[in-house]
């Protein structure tokens, strides 16, 4: 058994209650669950709406962003259920199966919208540098084919939080403490997710960024349509390196190094309530979605004055007619 396997091993070899941080995770997850659930619901059930909308005006830029706002709001549908788990004392009462799809869930949305930001980055990326080329990212046949092939992929990399050889789930009542019985396997899966899942992706959003300013700073005095369609494309790229930054980010550092050197030491219980943090704010990334749907999907802004005029003349032809 080699150095890290042992140390994984402690983690969940000592019952003792002071290696436990039980009661702050009962005080912080509720709360943020159950705002992060009110929240990402009307945020992401209305974006999902004005993208149905938009129908007759779909791009491949609203393809891949309509399917990140159904990602996000599959994943908050699952929060009522883990607010209540710690509501009752990290107690949990759904039965085994419904237990191991709150994990599986958790992954697949958090790995979905990395991949998902990380097309739209380049998406917008190639709209800057090589403009021409742009319609070939912008067709919406494309845009289907890659939305596909990244839900099959997140999808079946994540199975193996399914299953209870691998992910664990010895004891049914703690159902989001996962106690696995083949730790290494948890530490060697963490660490393909962390390169695969994020550091690929983040270096990738990062090129676009640097060199899509490059591109930029070039540019001689571009015509007002390319200027704006450039600045919504910029403004593409730094949201979305802004929620890398803040919501994945943290989370995937903090995750690696409390799998890695986790005990029933101080500092390490320190690092363990860190990552609760942490990952409290990679749930959060459901709720911001829809800022970057406002600002930077095409005719969003428009559908919803649409919807609005829609409303308020309607209101005030029933308001005439009484």
């Amino acid at each position: 058994m080699n150095t890290s396997e042992m140390a994984l091993n402690d983690i969940f070899a000592n019952s003792s209650p002071n290696c436990t941080i039980d009661s702050f995770k009962q005080a912080v997850y509720p709360a943020v669950y159950l705002t992060t659930f009110f929240l990402g619901a009307v945020g992401n059930g209305f974006s999902v709406y004005v993208f149905f909308q938009l129908s007759q005006r779909k791009t491949s830029v609203n393809i891949y962003m309509q399917n990140l706002a159904i990602s996000d709001l599959m994943f908050v549908s699952t929060l009522p259920f883990r607010a209540t788990y710690f509501l009752l004392g990290s107690h949990w009462i759904f039965g085994e199966v419904l237990c191991r799809i709150m994990t599986y869930t958790l992954y697949v949305n958090m790995y979905c919208s990395i991949y998902f930001l990380t097309v739209l980055s380049v998406v917008r990326f190639i709209a800057i540098v090589y403009p021409f080329k742009l319609w070939k990212v912008n067709d919406i046949r494309n845009g289907k084919i890659i939305c596909t092939v990244i839900w099959f992929f997140v999808l079946a990399a994540s199975s193996p939080l399914l299953s209870k050889e691998i992910a664990g789930y010895s004891h049914p009542d703690k159902c989001l403490d996962l106690h696995p019985a083949n730790t290494y396997k948890l530490f060697l899966m963490n660490n393909i997710a962390l390169v695969v899942g994020f550091i690929l992706p983040f270096c990738t959003i990062i090129i676009c960024y640097i060199f899509a300013i490059k591109a930029l700073v070039k540019t001689k005095t571009p015509q007002r349509n390319t200027s704006v369609g450039h600045k919504k494309a910029l403004s593409t790229i730094i949201i979305t390196l802004i929620l890398f930054l803040l919501c994945f980010l943290p989370y995937h550092v903090l995750r690696t190094m409390h799998l890695s050197y986790n005990n029933c030491h101080q500092d390490n219980l320190s690092l363990h309530k860190a990552v609760v943090i942490t990952l409290c704010l990679a749930t959060t990334n459901s709720c911001f979605d829809p800022v970057l749907y406002y600002f930077v999907a095409e005719n969003f802004k428009a559908r919803i004055r649409s919807l609005y005029c829609r409303k308020k003349n309607l209101r005030t032809a029933t308001h005439l007619e009484s």
